[in-house]
């Protein structure tokens, strides 16, 4: 694949955004047939694509790959318990074999059947006009600052939480912890209970409290996280699912309570400051989190869960190990990334050391002067900006902000220079409509927590 812009450390990056690019121009040239694809989540709610694919039988092995690639991008970003594959008998059948039981995409069925507590469904439909019609419902974000508020965070190497009164921060604190290595639930509970009574006591009272954390969450219930990866399924049930709201309890009866995806609450973060619309969050930590705030100003309801949406269509790229999926991207916008491509920038990394260990001992060298150090951020800037590229093709973007402890420092500004000029030389049509910000370290490290702490409406008296 010819790039104008290479992956300095992976030259196997096959970027899906330009696969997609030469999908299209291969079938103007042949016969085609139209193809639709929809997802439907809870409440009725549904979100479609079409696009010309080759004919059946002709173009079944060249369709193949990308359409399952598309698929998955659009479960993830969209979220949904029931597919309809419109117009193709034959991409009808590889997507149902593939999210079928014991399928190639078993983890993804099993997710959405647990997000969603529904079974997955994949419907065929004879033509693209009977796909069931878009159907959203969106809510207005937080931007609730009165009062006073508890904004929590909880990342996979950090927690951080803010007391924010009348909309200003007299308080944050940053605690290094390790989530997804304990599989005791009372390990988070207390870390997450010291953390809002710390922020408790600087305060006259607590009238909100906001929770900004990695995963999925309904009715402020935990539905998936990788925060509790090593959690028993026994004790996520018993004991995690309710977490936040238990927390909350112990901090006072009848406190509003808001919990979000961190991902959404960085796309608020970035409406907030810099007063706009249309704006996609990134946050890099432990993970990739996405969120996103539409052109009225509200959170959509998607998923957004870009650590599980592919990125990369090179089947030799690294396996992403909770998903057993390739190219996705937890393993190219996290510290698992940096770490992936330590080897190639020709660092040794001590096996001994947690992730966030060795992302700080890479961070050291990049603020040290080492030489080796800024390939790796070059390559994930590459990365970075091809994944815009791709991004665009399912939401209307404006701004792009990126948050999360991978972007602290030099790393963070080389990282969107390269992002940039990916745009710029491949998709300058893209490049002339979407900014890319990053805030300054200071909002960097705890803006999230000061957000979330936005995120609830106070109490009415008469409540």
């Amino acid at each position: 694949m010819d790039l104008k812009v290479k992956a300095m450390l992976d030259p196997q990056f096959m970027p899906l955004a330009v696969v997609w690019r030469e999908f299209e121009r291969e079938v103007s040239r042949r016969p085609s047939q139209r193809l639709g694809i929809a997802v439907e989540r809870n409440q009725g709610l549904v979100e479609s694509l079409a696009l010309d694919i080759l004919r059946d039988r002709e173009g079944d092995g060249f369709n193949r790959a990308f359409v399952e690639r598309l698929v998955k991008s659009m479960l993830w970003i969209y979220g949904g318990f029931r597919l309809y594959i419109a117009g193709s008998r034959a991409m009808y059948e590889h997507i149902r074999a593939a999210y079928a039981p014991g399928g190639a995409r078993e983890f993804d069925r099993g997710m959405m059947c647990r997000i969603y507590e529904h079974p997955l469904e994949v419907l065929f439909v004879e033509d693209a006009a009977g796909l069931p019609p878009v159907t959203r419902s969106a809510s207005a974000t937080g931007r609730h600052l009165d009062g006073c508020r508890i904004g929590f965070d909880a990342g996979g190497s950090d927690r951080k939480v803010s007391a924010v009164i009348d909309g200003e921060a007299v308080y944050s604190e940053e605690v290094v912890w390790h989530p997804k290595l304990n599989a005791d639930p009372e390990y988070h509970y207390q870390g997450i209970l010291a953390a809002m009574r710390a922020a408790a006591a600087r305060m006259p009272r607590v009238d909100a409290i906001g929770v900004s954390s990695a995963g999925v969450y309904v009715d402020n219930r935990i539905m998936a996280a990788s925060l509790f990866l090593k959690v028993s399924k026994e004790n996520f049930e018993r004991r995690v699912k309710t977490l936040y709201l238990d927390v909350a309890r112990e901090i006072g009866e009848r406190i509003p309570l808001e919990v979000a995806n961190d991902g959404d609450v960085t796309a608020l973060a970035g409406a907030m400051e810099l007063n706009d619309t249309d704006v996609l969050g990134v946050a890099m930590g432990t993970s990739e989190a996405g969120g996103y705030v539409d052109g009225q100003g509200n959170i959509t309801g998607w998923l957004n869960e870009l650590a599980f949406v592919p990125v990369d269509a090179c089947k030799e790229a690294m396996v992403d190990e909770w998903s057993g999926d390739y190219g996705c991207g937890v393993k190219y916008f996290s510290q698992d990334a940096v770490i992936k491509l330590a080897p190639a920038a020709g660092i040794g990394l001590d096996a001994s050391l947690s992730p966030a260990e060795k992302l700080k001992a890479v961070q050291d060298l990049m603020e040290g002067g080492d030489p080796r150090a800024p390939g790796i951020y070059d390559t994930i800037g590459a990365y970075f900006g091809y994944a815009i590229a791709y991004y665009a093709r399912f939401y209307d973007i404006k701004h792009v902000l990126v948050m999360g402890r991978v972007t602290s420092g030099e790393s963070g500004t080389l990282l969107l220079r390269r992002a940039r000029e990916v745009l710029e030389k491949e998709f300058p049509a893209l490049a002339a409509c979407i900014s890319l910000n990053i805030p300054d370290e200071a909002g960097r490290r705890v803006g999230q927590s000061i957000a979330a702490a936005s995120l609830p409406k106070l109490l009415t008296p008469e409540a």
